[in-house]
């Protein structure tokens, strides 16, 4: 799903980096990542024999954690967590309410 959501993107450019867990280090997912010049950073998983990552990027990975936070964050409404929008503009209205009402909290 890595590549249809690149294609999918809201902004006309590519990203620099992509950073996943353990799920995303896979060799022919680096490939084509590397060919529209996209950087993948991901940890090794246990069971692979060459390691392709060094120490040195994966200090992003450590990064992680701030977009988590934000889908957490996002949790706290009820009213994005049931997903009683339908009509897909409405939910991303109410998504971008919820960004900006964090924002505020956040902030003052």
């Amino acid at each position: 799903m890595v590549i249809p959501t690149l294609e999918a993107r809201f902004v006309p450019e590519l990203p620099e980096r992509l950073i996943g867990d353990k799920a995303y280090d896979s060799d022919p997912l680096a490939e084509k990542l590397a060919a529209g010049g996209i950087e993948l950073i991901a940890p090794n998983r246990a069971n692979r024999r060459v390691k392709s990552q060094d120490g040195r990027p994966l200090r992003r990975y450590k990064r992680r954690w701030k977009i988590e936070r934000l889908f957490a964050w996002m949790y706290n409404f009820r009213r994005l967590v049931n997903r009683w929008e339908y009509d897909v503009f409405n939910f991303l209205g109410f998504v971008q309410l919820g960004c900006i009402l964090i924002l505020l909290r956040r902030c003052l």
